[in-house]
């Protein structure tokens, strides 16, 4: 299986972004703290121009290379609430900190409300498989919070999926067992 990277615009474009190789990534020791230093410097280091996004690909490459590396970050998980079918184990927010790790656990069939998350944001797929539809907005002066489906895509096991501020997604649990998936 050929893993790929995923850009998903505020257009709703899904677009191919090539992975950085596993056996690239793989290091004797790396642990969440180096994890967290790394994403502060390069995002401290990025230019002011953020509607570039320059720097997702190099958070997605961190990204691999954490979940490559470190087993206690990958098996970390709260049940899902059986009222919502979801459940989330935030890992790492500090007020300040231009990042929030989280786990998250959903059953099958849970299908998410439809919404953006006003940043850009990283999710890694570690167990399961969902699918994404992506919308974009209608820009009609007599409507202007109108929106309409853009295209769709089922991701697996091992594939990262970056999103824009403005992307507007929607997403839907598949499979007979839970999904895990790590944001950032």
């Amino acid at each position: 299986m050929k893993i790929t990277d995923w850009l998903i615009t505020a257009e709703g474009e899904c677009q191919p972004r090539p992975a950085a190789k596993a056996w690239d990534l793989v290091r004797d020791r790396y642990y969440f703290h180096q994890f967290l230093t790394d994403i502060i410097e390069l995002l401290d280091n990025e230019p002011s121009e953020r509607e570039e996004w320059n720097f997702l690909p190099q958070i997605r490459m961190q990204m691999r290379q954490i979940a490559i590396n470190s087993y206690w970050l990958t098996t970390q998980q709260t049940p899902p609430n059986p009222k919502t079918g979801a459940g989330g184990q935030v890992l790492y927010n500090e007020i300040g900190y231009p990042l929030t790790v989280q786990n998250v656990l959903t059953e099958p069939g849970v299908t998410s409300s439809i919404h953006n998350h006003g940043t850009w944001g990283v999710i890694y797929m570690l167990e399961g498989h969902e699918k994404h539809t992506f919308w974009r907005r209608i820009n009609a002066a007599e409507e202007p919070f109108r929106i309409e489906p853009a295209g769709e895509r089922i991701f697996g096991l091992g594939e990262i999926i970056s999103f824009m501020p403005d992307t507007i997604h929607q997403v839907i649990t598949l499979d007979e067992q839970p999904t895990l998936t790590k944001s950032w």
